[in-house]
């Protein structure tokens, strides 16, 4: 695995970017959302999703210049198009949005129609905490995830993200509805590791931690089995009500053909900083007082993200060499 040093990999996708028809200003901050995704740690939704982002651009499934148009608004909830832009600028405005209601109204809501892949879930979850706000966001997804008993996907696995603010270090979940998304299963198999658990359904049914044999049956396993189905089920619905959008049976079942999704963004305002913060201060430590199991140090989440996160802006980032390529050759 190569590492090149951040701002080199944010400047070579925002050039890219700016070939494809962006603004400078647009593609910039599209080049950020991809770069800091793999900064994180998850480059199945920065760098290695990038070459499906260009191809689903040329193929006209993403408008560059497109911006979301509110349709609707009921106070502090607003209902949006995204018109097909690109689905990590069009979540960010979101997200953005969101934010500013909450300053109004001590929360805020914002339901997304006709927009595309969102990329990284957390990147908006981030967002929401730097502002000072608690963010709660989930999208959903073509239909990749069997409902509990079934063998044939009919559910999204519609990732959530849940975060709070804290001046010690964010606090971010960011999980799909599977024990291992689609794209953590890519990154395992591409480095050529198990999964630590088992984490899906191989062609004969049987549990397993083959990502490459998940991937090809199509069957990743729900967390808490039937409870994670059910979870997928009731934020489509959710997502695709309140934004007067698509739901998961109406997306294409092919992954370079989704587009069409359905997004919730909420910000709500926690009140004082002070009193928000000796709060969670408080409920880390009694979480980090836990004995471990003699294998790893009990983390929350977003720790691990922002400890990946300082080793590679000092080491660089890992990129995989083919998208390495696609991008600087574009």
């Amino acid at each position: 695995m190569l590492r090149v040093p951040y701002r080199e990999l944010e400047d070579v996708l925002a050039g890219a970017l700016e070939r494809l028809g962006f603004e400078p200003e647009r593609g910039r901050l599209c080049a950020r959302l991809f770069a800091e995704a793999s900064l994180d740690g998850v480059a199945s939704h920065g760098l290695n999703r990038f070459p499906r982002f260009v191809q689903m651009i040329r193929r006209g499934l993403v408008d560059v210049a497109a911006r979301p148009e509110l349709v609707e608004a009921r106070g502090a909830l607003e209902r949006w198009d995204g018109r097909r832009g690109p689905g990590n600028l069009n979540a960010h405005a979101c997200m953005n949005r969101a934010i500013a209601l909450a300053r109004g109204h001590g929360l805020g809501g914002v339901a997304l129609a006709r927009t595309n892949h969102w990329m990284r879930g957390g990147s908006y979850g981030w967002q929401a905490a730097e502002a000072g706000v608690i963010g709660v966001c989930w999208t959903n997804t073509m239909p990749n995830l069997p409902a509990w008993g079934a063998v044939d996907p009919r559910l999204g696995n519609n990732p959530i993200v849940i975060a709070v603010p804290h001046p010690d270090g964010h606090v971010v979940l960011d999980m799909a509805m599977s024990q291992f998304s689609y794209g953590t299963l890519e990154s395992y198999r591409l480095r050529g590791e198990p999964l630590p658990v088992d984490g899906g359904f191989d062609a004969a049914g049987r549990p397993t931690r083959d990502p490459g044999a998940i991937e090809a049956s199509a069957r990743p396993m729900p967390i808490g089995c039937w409870k994670g189905a059910g979870l997928a089920l009731m934020l489509d619905m959710a997502a695709a009500v309140l934004s007067g959008g698509s739901a998961t049976h109406q997306i294409a079942a092919d992954p370079n053909e989704e587009t069409g999704l359905s997004q919730l963004f909420l910000a709500l305002d926690p009140g004082p900083a002070d009193r928000a913060a000796e709060t969670v201060a408080a409920i880390l430590a009694h979480l980090h007082g836990s004995r471990p199991d003699g294998r790893e140090p009990v983390r929350h989440p977003g720790q691990r993200t922002l400890e990946v996160r300082r080793r590679n802006l000092e080491l660089g980032v890992p990129v995989h060499p083919e998208s390495w390529r696609f991008a600087r050759e574009l």
